[in-house]
């Protein structure tokens, strides 16, 4: 199955943790994730199946842990198998582990959503 940047940005419905997902105007495209994570669009390429967002805010220790949050989603294809890798990759600056803990735990349910939604 082939997926866009975009296709996954738009329908979050393959995940039950992302329970809303609300479009906060249209200038840097923001979202509010589940009410509590502001996002702005910083990149977005169809071409290399690329997006690089940024949290501007959001619940502890998001909020108080770290601070020039950026991430990146990209999409390989693996053309042996017609299978498709999902990189995500964050970098911030904090002194706070609990943010580094949280963000993990958070890529790791969300990328293994990602695969079953996929799988099934």
């Amino acid at each position: 199955m082939k997926a866009s940047a975009r296709q996954t940005k738009i329908d979050d419905s393959w995940s039950a943790a992302i329970t809303s997902c609300k479009a906060v105007g249209v200038t840097g495209a923001k979202r509010l994730l589940n009410g509590a994570f502001a996002e702005t669009l910083v990149e977005h390429n169809d071409g290399t199946y690329t997006m690089r967002y940024s949290i501007v805010n959001g619940p502890s220790p998001v909020s108080a842990g770290f601070k020039d949050y950026i991430s990146t989603l990209q999409l390989r294809p693996i053309t042996h198998d017609n299978t498709t890798l999902a990189e995500w990759t964050s970098a911030w600056k904090s002194d706070d582990d609990a943010a580094v803990e949280f963000c993990a735990g958070i890529y790791n349910a969300l990328l293994s959503e990602l695969a079953g939604y996929h799988e099934g």
